[in-house]
C-alpha cells in the first residue's frame, strides 16, 4: 500500500514537470511580446502626433503662402500707384513752371488793365463817382498785396470791368448831392446806360443833364420834370417800363463803352 502511494506521487511529479518547464520557458517570450506591443503602441502615438503636427504645419504654410501672394499683389498695386504719383508730380512741376511764366506775364497785363480802367472812369460820364473811385482804389491796393493770389487779383479786375460793362445797359436812380449855384443840394440822379445822366432836386425846381461832349452840366427846361420823375420811378422799379420822352446828348466820349 505504501509502495503504491509513493509510486503515484512519483508519477504525478514526473508528469507535471514538462508543463512547468514549458511555462517557465514561454514567460520571457510573452514579456518580450508585451514590450513590443507597448513599444508599437507608443510609436503609433508618436506617429499620430507627428502627423497631426505636420498637417498643422502644412495648413500654416498654406495660410502664410496666401498672405505672401496677397502682399505681392498689394505691393504691385502700390508700385503702380507710386509710378502714377511720380508722373503726376512731374506734371505738377511742369505746371508750376508754366504758372510762374504765366504769372510773370499776367501781372503786367493786370496793371495795364487797372490803369486803363482809371482812365476810362476819369473820361466817362460822372455817375456814381465815389463808388467807382473806391472800387478802383481797392484794385490798385490789391495789386501791391503779396498775400493775395494772382488768380484772385485777376478775378477782381475782370469783375470790375464787368461792372463797368453792365453800367452801359442798365437804368438806375440814386440819391446824391449836387452843387447848384454854389450851394450843395440833395438831388436824385437818373442814369440811362451811358446815354444820359440827369439830376432833379427834391422839390423839382432844378433839372440838369450832363453834356459829355462839353463835359459839363447843363440846365433842363421844367417841361421835362414830369417825364424825369416817371423815369426815376421806373428805374426804382416803382412803375412798369414805359416809353419815356427824355433829352439825350449824343455820345462823343473819347473812350467807347
Amino acid at each position: 500500500m505504501k509502495h503504491s502511494i509513493l509510486s503515484s506521487v512519483i508519477l504525478l511529479t514526473l508528469s507535471s514537470s514538462p508543463a512547468l518547464a514549458q511555462e517557465s520557458t514561454l514567460d520571457p517570450v510573452v514579456d518580450a511580446a508585451s514590450e513590443i506591443t507597448q513599444a508599437a503602441k507608443s510609436s503609433q502615438q508618436t506617429v499620430a502626433t507627428i502627423a497631426d503636427t505636420t498637417q498643422e504645419r502644412v495648413q500654416q504654410y498654406k495660410q502664410v503662402m496666401r498672405q505672401i501672394q496677397g502682399l505681392e499683389v498689394y505691393t504691385q498695386q502700390l508700385q503702380r500707384q507710386l509710378h502714377a504719383q511720380q508722373a503726376e508730380k512731374e506734371e505738377l512741376l511742369r505746371s508750376l513752371d508754366e504758372v510762374s511764366v504765366v504769372e510773370r506775364q499776367i501781372t503786367p497785363l493786370m496793371m495795364r488793365m487797372v490803369d486803363s480802367l482809371a482812365i476810362f472812369i476819369e473820361l466817362d460820364v460822372p455817375f456814381l463817382s465815389a463808388e467807382r473811385q473806391h472800387r478802383l482804389a481797392g484794385l490798385q491796393a490789391l495789386m501791391d498785396r503779396a498775400d493775395v493770389a494772382v488768380s484772385e487779383k485777376f478775378r477782381r479786375v475782370l469783375e470790375a470791368f464787368q461792372i463797368e460793362v453792365d453800367y452801359g445797359r442798365t437804368i438806375e436812380a440814386y440819391n446824391g448831392v449836387m452843387d447848384i449855384a454854389g450851394q450843395p443840394q440833395d438831388v436824385e440822379f437818373l442814369r440811362i446806360g451811358r446815354t444820359a445822366l440827369i439830376y432833379q432836386t427834391r422839390d423839382g425846381s432844378n433839372l440838369g443833364i450832363w453834356n459829355q461832349e462839353q463835359r459839363q452840366w447843363e440846365p433842363l427846361a421844367d417841361s421835362y420834370s414830369s417825364a424825369i420823375k416817371k423815369a426815376i420811378r421806373v428805374a426804382r422799379k416803382q412803375l412798369a417800363p414805359d416809353l419815356l420822352m427824355l433829352p439825350i446828348h449824343p455820345a462823343t466820349s473819347a473812350v467807347g463803352e
